[in-house]
């Protein structure tokens, strides 16, 4: 196995042209420190876990998706914008290639869901979701239609704050691991350095996580709790794992 390449602050600029872009804004990242061995089964094949400080990691995204192309597309502007909540993994392959690896995202857009789940293999569901705000403070919540879980996040924003080495880890990821025609692909992307803020969670009473394969998580506080106003994303052309 070739070793895990470095984690850097900017990304890698992509080889050719995007196949598509998406606007994020608004993220609220909470983290738990979990073991490896617990989240290895859930990863792709070909996929290992990817660790910092001894430990790997889930993370739990809410955030507003706008701005969606795909393959040269205008922006889309109803099925490619909505509120987004997602929890995913942290993997490394053989190449040495660091990647997210999604066990769930949730999308109020069923075309989105359709589209995701063909063109990239995602595990997307069709939820009803919402963000408020006010001031300082956020509400983000997702109910899977069908009476499948649900997750209700509050947080409040803090001051400005540079990255450090968790902070990359967490969030200066540059590629995805997913699975397409029985193999497990990396699609790369890249964006601006994250603004990051200080945050504090307030209230969270979530499902998602542990419906996607790690319950228990949730029951206790988050490791680590940042946001983001958010970045313009590009991605590339997918590669055989």
């Amino acid at each position: 196995m070739t070793a895990p390449r470095p984690i850097t602050h900017e990304a890698p600029a992509l080889e050719g042209r995007p196949i598509a872009s998406q606007r994020w804004s608004d993220l609220t990242f909470l983290h738990w420190r979990v073991p490896a061995a617990e989240v290895a089964p859930l990863l792709p094949e070909g996929v290992v876990p990817d660790e910092f400080d001894g430990s790997s990691w889930v993370g739990l995204i809410p955030f507003q998706l706008d701005q969606a192309t795909l393959f040269g597309s205008p922006p889309v502007p109803y099925a490619g914008s909505f509120v987004e909540v997602n929890v995913r993994l942290y993997g490394v392959d053989w190449f040495g290639r660091r990647g997210v690896v999604f066990r769930s995202l949730e999308a109020s857009r069923l075309v989105a869901v359709l589209a995701a789940r063909a063109a990239f293999g995602l595990p997307y569901f069709w939820s009803s979701t919402h963000m408020q705000r006010e001031g300082r403070y956020y509400g983000y919540d997702a109910r899977r239609h069908g009476g499948g879980p649900s997750s209700a996040i509050r947080a409040r924003v803090g001051s400005r704050i540079g990255t450090g080495p968790l902070a990359d880890f967490l969030t200066a990821r540059w590629g995805m691991f997913t699975r397409r025609g029985g193999r497990t692909v990396w699609v790369p992307n890249e964006h601006e350095p994250w603004a990051l803020h200080a945050a504090e969670l307030i209230d969270l009473d979530d499902e998602l996580v542990a419906a996607a394969g790690l319950p228990g998580i949730v029951d206790r506080p988050p490791d680590s709790v940042l946001f983001s106003p958010g970045v313009t994303t590009r991605f590339g052309r997918p590669a055989p794992g």
